[in-house]
Parts: C-alpha cells; structure tokens; sequence
C-alpha cells in the first residue's frame, strides 16, 4: 500500500469506468489526485460521475479534486492541466489518458464530424495533455505517462474476415488508438534517458466499464472478459515504471503475467478473487 506516496496524477475519464476505477487505487495508493472528465453530477443514459469517484477517492485520505472539462474542446481541455497544477501544488508525476469516444460504425458512411470527434478526444486531447506536463517532469527529473488504448488498433486478420459482431464496426475507432499507440511511442523516443516513461496499455479482452457495457454487453462469452481490476493493476505498474520501461504498446494481462504481479481489489487491501490473471 502507499506506493505513490507524496506522488501527483492527473486522470482524465473519471467519471466512470476504467477512469474512475485508475483513479481509486491510484489514491488508495497514497497519490494526491485531480481528476476529470464531463459527467459532474450524472449522465443522461450512464452510471457514474466525477461527484461519485471523489466520494471514493476521498475516503483514502488523500486530496482528490475534480476539473470538469471536455476533451472534444480544444479551449476546454486547454484549461486541465493548469488548474490540476492548481490543485497539485505546481507538480504532476502522473497522467493517465484514459478518456475515449468510442462511436461504432461502418467505415463506408462514418459521418465526418464523428470520426472528428473521435480523433479529437482520441489523440490530440492525449497528446496535448503529454506536451502540457512534459515540461514540469523534465524539471523534475522523471514522471510517468499511460495512454490507454485498445486490441482494436490492430489491423483484422485475413481475408478471410470475420464479420461477426462489431467487427465491422470498430475501424475508424480503432484508427484513433492505432494513432494514439504511434504518438506515445514517439513521445518515448524522444524523452528516452531523460526520466520521463511514457507507455500504452489496453485490456486483452473486454473490460465491462458502463460505456463498454452499453455497447457490447450481453454479446460476449466469459472468456472474452477481464477484470476492472487486472485493467486498473496493470496501468499502476506503468504508473511506477522504472526507466527502461518505456514506448510499450502493453497488454494488461500479459504485463501481469510478465512482472508476476498478483491483481488486487481497488482499495489496494487484498488479493483479487480470481488471482494474478484477473480474468
């Protein structure tokens, strides 16, 4: 427990999720926090809100704090990083990018001003978000960034091509997170040796986060899904990292299995019931 003591972060889709869930165990691990996304109180069609996850940040004892803003608004998002410093104290260690629209559809009549968007919210509020703290870790002399992405960045295998399911669907998305694994790579490259880590991490199967739920719920088979839990273990050790781990496209799962590390509850207090895989 505490292994982030006295360390800052900045969480960016808290309100809900895979967000809300980083956010918990990141200040049950001793981190002050500021966290952010547009759901303050609720949200018309999904559970949860930023109000919710400082209720649980808080009972962990260290100081969390909500920055409501929207990433798909360039001036909106331009405000986060500030007013977490802020809030912080002047100092962030830590940024996850966990925010995400994820809009279905096929690629042959996507609509132009959704593909915007999701490139929007996707890669420049995340590459933004990087060069904006940047600055502040160089002076520091080390800080850790976790872009989460996605299985969907990867090209589909074939032909022949599956079909099925939401196969089809998930193209211009999935454009958005191979982009996103691309400018995280590129951003370790060029901050290799100077202390700062930057990596990507995404789920080997489904993590049922409301808006994951909402969309693919009720399709999947038990094996297709992980934890919350194993997702949220796994972004921690990138969140702690040492040096030379950097410019890694990460599978949750396959990190556990590699670092040997054992999936704990949210509160960071016990062992996971389903053990180190988290499946």
């Amino acid at each position: 427990m505490e292994r982030l003591h006295g360390r800052h972060a900045l969480i960016t889709g808290a309100s809900r999720g895979i967000g809300a869930a980083i956010a918990e165990r990141v200040a049950a691990e001793g981190a002050d926090v500021v966290i952010t996304a547009r759901t303050v109180d609720h949200h018309d069609h999904l559970a949860g809100s930023l109000t919710e996850t400082l209720a649980r940040c808080r009972r962990h004892g260290t100081t969390v704090t909500a920055v409501a803003a929207d990433l798909a608004d360039p001036a909106s998002r331009a405000r986060i990083v500030p007013e977490a410093l802020a809030a912080l104290g002047g100092r962030i260690d830590i940024l996850v990018n966990n925010a995400a629209a994820a809009i279905y559809a096929s690629v042959l009549d996507y609509p132009p001003s959704r593909a915007h968007l999701m490139f929007e919210v996707n890669v420049h509020a995340p590459l933004e978000l990087a060069q904006a703290v940047v600055p502040g870790m160089l002076e520091q002399g080390e800080g850790w960034i976790v872009n989460v992405s996605s299985a969907t960045a990867r090209p589909a295998p074939g032909p022949p091509f599956r079909t099925s399911g939401v196969t089809t669907k998930i193209g211009v998305y999935g454009a958005t997170k191979a982009a996103l694994n691309r400018v995280s790579n590129a951003l370790a490259v060029e901050l290799h040796s100077r202390g700062v880590r930057v990596n990507t991490v995404e789920p080997r199967a489904a993590v049922l986060s409301e808006g994951a739920d909402a969309l693919v719920g009720g399709t999947l088979r038990d094996d297709q899904i992980e934890s919350m839990e194993a997702m949220v273990e796994a972004t921690l050790a990138l969140c702690d990292c040492p040096p030379d781990r950097t410019g890694g496209v990460h599978v949750s799962l396959d990190l556990l299995d590699e670092l040997g590390i054992t999936v704990m509850s949210l509160d960071g207090r016990s062992a996971h019931p389903s053990g180190q895989r988290g499946a």
